[in-house]
């Protein structure tokens, strides 16, 4: 869609159906009634899971899972033989008075590519209200990155049908951060660009590999495939039109292999926390040329959460409250479904050199750490957002998590030793389990 004046035409007719459906809502809800899907001209006829639905109330809760715990043979390259991002974490260090490093695993240093170790992960997140895992999935040019963790870990684990997973592929440069010292130059490892030849190859691999896998995440039956840097993506083809032909000819090969179509989702962010980062222009007209199904956030702090002013400290609330009024706006900006984003915390100082400065801000890896983000905190914060959520028209109602375990950003759903299982009660809390939730065809455990 090119002409402005459409594009206003389409943007003013989506407003228009979700104010119907939020009016519908308070109606029923006043009431004292359920309205179910069928009910409402923008209500999906499936859950986000990709089952029948039958209640508005139904919230698939979807963590992001960073593959950093494995060894890999590009790290072993780029660092030592056996190197992981278990290395980091185990020598991390506080950097001010009050700031709580290292961090440590409850369960150990555990090699998430043993099937043995994935399926106590799986376990915990699906007896607490995890419903998928949405992998950091890493392919460049010259092939993948760190896929032991899905390949060797959860598509082998005894007990994968317990939850979803689906793709984020994971798009961006790759630098050299582990272990960075901010006064040398960063150094670039891989390009998140790639050509058109190895996008072909990407979508070939996915169909086949994953989307035809009976836990692979769909959402009205389409498979679930998202984009991190829609920037880098733009940049791979060289314009909107040769990305929305790469598109399409995706959606076709999906189509081809028996599903009804394919859910592309983009990852929406206005300030990189990673060098290299880019974010495109003009995001609601974006959606509509590349035909974008949704949209969602990585973490908070793409959006604004943490307070320079403040270092090297960051309060978690105020960074909440930034993010819930940027999610707000988001309701009325884009034309398609916005899966707002809960975060745990911001602590990156794990890639920071020993001898890094901690006196002032520098790039990519010494921003202020938030603090407060308690248990109680996270569960406020993801109570909020679930009654948003109800009471916003956005369809399907799905919310991720940032993170299940980004360790060196501080951002974890696992078990820690001084929180225990306190985040994962926290998502139990408020969402429910499986068998904890309304037995809707939504809430049914996932097949």
């Amino acid at each position: 869609m090119r002409n402005a004046q459409q594009y206003r035409r389409v943007l003013s007719a989506w407003r228009d159906r979700s104010r119907r459906l939020a009016f519908l809502l308070a109606v029923s809800a006043l009431a004292g009634c359920t309205l179910h899907a069928d009910d409402s001209d923008t209500a999906a006829s499936r859950d986000a899971l990709g089952r029948p639905a039958t209640a508005v109330d139904d919230i698939t809760v979807a963590a992001y899972y960073y593959p950093c715990t494995h060894p890999d043979p590009r790290w072993d390259k780029a660092k030592y033989p056996g190197f992981t991002e278990w290395d980091l974490i185990r020598k991390a260090k506080p950097r001010f008075p009050g700031h709580k490093q290292p961090r440590v695993p409850l369960w150990g240093y555990t090699d998430e590519s043993d099937p043995k170790v994935m399926a106590q992960k799986i376990d915990a997140a699906a007896d607490h209200g995890v419903d998928a895992f949405i992998f950091d999935w890493y392919y460049y040019d010259d092939g993948p990155y760190l896929q032991g963790a899905l390949e060797r870990g959860f598509l082998n684990a005894s007990n994968n049908q317990r939850i979803k997973f689906g793709l984020m592929w994971a798009n961006h440069d790759w630098y050299d951060i582990q272990g960075y010292n901010p006064a040398e130059p960063i150094k670039l490892l891989y390009p998140g660009k790639v050509t058109p030849q190895t996008w072909e190859t990407i979508t070939d691999l996915v169909i086949a590999r994953y989307f035809k896998h009976p836990s692979y995440w769909k959402i009205d039956g389409k498979p679930y495939f998202s984009v991190y840097d829609m920037g880098v993506f733009l940049d791979s083809f060289g314009s909107v039109e040769a990305a929305r032909t790469a598109v399409d000819r995706f959606r076709a090969k999906v189509e081809a292999a028996g599903f009804p179509g394919l859910h592309l989702n983009a990852i929406l962010w206005g300030q990189p926390n990673l060098p290299g980062g880019t974010t495109p222009a003009n995001w609601p007209r974006l959606c509509l040329d590349l035909a974008l199904d949704s949209l969602t956030g990585y973490t908070w702090v793409h959006h604004g959460a943490l307070n320079y002013g403040t270092f090297p400290v960051s309060d978690y609330v105020e960074g909440r409250n930034t993010y819930l009024k940027f999610w707000e706006k988001a309701l009325g900006d884009f034309p398609i479904p916005y899966f707002p984003n809960t975060t745990i915390n911001w602590d990156n100082s794990p890639r920071a050199h020993p001898d890094a400065h901690w006196d002032r801000p520098a790039a990519h890896v010494v921003n202020p750490v938030m603090m407060g983000n308690t248990p109680a905190a996270f569960e406020e914060a993801c109570r909020i957002i679930r009654d948003r959520l109800l009471a916003a028209a956005t369809q399907p109602k799905v919310v991720t998590v940032n993170a299940w375990n980004e360790w060196p950003e501080g951002s974890v759903l696992e078990p820690e030793l001084e929180h225990g299982y306190g985040y994962l009660e926290a998502i139990r809390a408020v969402f429910g389990t499986a068998s904890a939730k309304p037995r809707s065809a939504h809430r049914a455990r996932p097949r």
